[in-house]
């Protein structure tokens, strides 16, 4: 940007009502889009609600959006968190710096996520088969209930994957 501003300065503009006071995001260039769509997606999920992002950073090598909310019903709040859920699943397979497919690389004790080219650091190994995947474990009285999703990249959108074995045995 020309006049000295940054896309992080335009990004707080455009959606200047999420982020009222705070929020303000301190990730780098290559999560640039997948912040936007992040905040594309609660803007139309909000409804007559109002949400206030409250911190966007890296953690652990991947995204974190904080935020509250007021006014929402349950559907919008779902919704929301859908969208900082394929955010996060999207920043974890991509460079914070450029923005290209990554994985996560350890430096020292700090975890990043990087493509070769942008690479510091060691390759954290990931066991095979849960590569880009979520694994929610719940409890419903005595119940104990496991899920399993699958990020796919190309289509941006989390898939219902079976349960690894060794999960599902636990």
């Amino acid at each position: 940007m020309s006049d000295g501003s940054t896309w992080k300065d335009a990004l707080v503009a455009r959606y200047k009502h999420l982020f009222g006071r705070g929020g303000f995001p301190t990730v780098g260039d290559g999560w640039c889009d997948l912040l936007e769509r992040c905040l594309s997606r609660i803007e139309l999920s909000r409804g007559r609600g109002q949400v206030q992002i409250v911190q966007i950073k890296e953690k652990f090598g991947t995204l974190r959006v904080y935020w509250g909310g007021e006014k929402l019903s349950d559907a919008a709040i779902a919704r929301i968190e859908e969208a900082i859920e394929l955010a996060e699943m999207r920043s974890a397979c991509t460079c914070e710096e450029c923005g290209a497919e990554g994985r996560l690389y350890n430096r020292g004790g700090w975890y990043l996520t990087r493509c070769p080219e942008h690479a510091q650091g060691e390759p954290v190994n990931v066991k095979v088969g849960t590569e880009k995947m979520r694994i929610v474990t719940k409890y419903i009285g005595d119940k104990r209930i496991t899920s399993a999703w699958r990020y796919d990249r190309e289509l941006d959108v989390l898939v219902p994957a079976p349960v690894p074995k060794d999960v599902a045995d636990e």
